[in-house]
């Protein structure tokens, strides 16, 4: 690699760095986007300055594919289906770090390095691509399960802890005796192994801590790529690797704590685990009895909302799923900005988990034009419930459970929901009285001061808004 090629992948590297930093803030955020456009320009352009001519026509088929294939599914994808598009995306990039370490163990002298003899460096670079390979093939079918159980095509399924004992002690034999030999046979054992692991791992997480695991996902996706890039002895590779693999790993740990969770915990809190009925006839039972001992919930009208709303004095709204979903985000700001007009004030409260994915919600404020001034995060607007006459919330279920604080049996408890049940009123659009993604019943619900408004998100508040108008 010659001193202009490296850099000219530092500039590129720089650039990244450049665009995390503008993504940290919603103002500099457009900025960050085209400094990392610009520097994949950069790497790319770079890599095609220094690559063999014999080679450049696969690599612009290559390129013309991925990017017919690209713009088709960016064209075509819903913003409500975008968490499952980032785990897909997050499969094919395991998918390539196990696709280059199997190529650089089959043909080491197409990157540059011995095929042996050289015994430290054998060495080495068979464990560079060991833990590639684990990582990515993890990556990959990890995904490949979000992204399923993200469509509601899977479930959570639970697994003994001598399965994962079993599948990691494998892993790690397989990891020594393909450093040890080098050979093709326990490689493919070792790919074989990671692949398991990562679709028990995944399938194991519970509904609610979803997002954390699309979270975690991205984090391993770059350090995929970074240990390819040791692996291939590319720098750029793994300067962006360690900075996606980095950032995802601060993301995950900032959500957790968001979630008053260990990252840990919700990995492995799942394993064995069973719920106290007993079998899930017997819960199903006990959950549909004690629905059935409640007060029958209060069922609102869409004019008895817009009453509500105009003659309140402070409001705040509560996003979910339920609004990604029917696309209703356009709506609730033609109606915040309504109540405005009439002195009410408005703000949002977006919860770190709401959603599938991180800043879900976030994404579909900015997209209504909602102002960055009036969305609000969990600790700085909690405590402005207890004085808020009307709590919207907008198919937001398990982020404003009760049962987070008051069960403890309850799959979601300990993770920190806005207390919107502290508000004077609490409106509550949703389709049904059913469970949220994490299957856990709301009592909020049955509360006296809960007005339910069921029905598409979108729907009730072209109703409401209407109401609005005509008032």
């Amino acid at each position: 690699m010659t001193l202009l090629h490296q850099m000219l992948f530092l500039a590129a590297g720089l650039l990244f760095i450049l665009s995390l930093r503008g993504l940290a803030s919603p103002i500099s955020a457009q900025l960050g986007n085209r400094l990392g456009a610009v520097g994949m320009c950069v790497a790319v352009g770079t890599s095609l300055l220094f690559c063999s001519p014999a080679k450049l026509p696969y690599i612009f088929g290559a390129i013309a594919i991925g990017g017919a294939g690209g713009l088709a599914i960016s064209r075509k994808i819903e913003m409500t289906a975008l968490p499952q598009l980032v785990a897909a995306f997050h499969s094919l990039i395991g998918l390539a770090a196990v696709l280059v370490c199997a190529a650089t163990l089959l043909s080491p002298h197409v990157f540059g390095l011995s095929a042996g003899g050289e015994g430290g460096l054998k060495f080495i670079n068979l464990a560079e691509i060991g833990i590639g390979t684990v990582i990515g093939a993890l990556t990959f079918t990890g995904s490949i399960v979000a992204f399923l159980k993200l469509c509601g095509v899977l479930r959570q399924s639970r697994a003994m802890p001598w399965e994962f004992l079993e599948v990691v002690g494998s892993i790690m034999l397989s990891f020594c005796y393909f450093v040890g030999s080098g050979s093709a046979l326990p490689f493919y054992a070792l790919t074989t192994f990671a692949a398991i692991l990562g679709i028990m791992v995944v399938r194991q997480v519970g509904g609610a801590d979803m997002p954390v695991v699309v979270s975690i996902l991205n984090s391993f996706s770059g350090w995929a790529a970074a240990a390819t890039g040791f692996t291939i002895n590319n720098h750029l590779l793994i300067i962006t690797g360690a900075l996606v693999g980095a950032s995802g790993t601060i993301l995950s740990h900032i959500m957790c704590k968001n979630m008053n969770r260990s990252l840990g915990s919700v990995l492995w809190s799942g394993i064995g685990a069973r719920r106290a009925c007993g079998s899930d006839e017997n819960c199903a039972a006990s959950d549909a009895s004690a629905v059935a001992s409640k007060a029958a919930a209060k069922i609102g009208s869409q004019e008895e909302a817009a009453f509500i709303l105009q003659n309140a004095s402070s409001v705040i709204i509560v996003p979910g799923y339920g609004m990604a979903v029917a696309r209703a985000q356009h709506v609730i700001y033609d109606i915040a900005e309504k109540l405005r007009g009439s002195g009410v004030r408005v703000r949002y409260a977006v919860h770190p988990v709401a959603g599938r994915m991180p800043g879900h919600m976030n994404v579909l404020l900015a997209e209504a034009k909602v102002p960055y001034e009036d969305v609000f995060d969990l600790e700085e607007i909690n405590n402005d419930f207890a004085s808020t006459d009307v709590a919207f919330v907008i198919g937001a279920n398990d982020i404003t459970n009760p049962a987070a604080h008051s069960d403890p049996s309850s799959s979601i408890y300990g993770m920190p929901i806005f207390d919107v049940e502290k508000a004077g009123i609490v409106l509550f659009v949703k389709r049904s009285l059913g469970t949220g993604y994490a299957g856990v019943e709301n009592e909020l619900f049955y509360r006296p001061n809960t007005v339910m408004i069921l029905g598409d998100a979108k729907k009730v508040c072209d109703g409401v808004a209407a109401s609005l108008r005509t008032r």
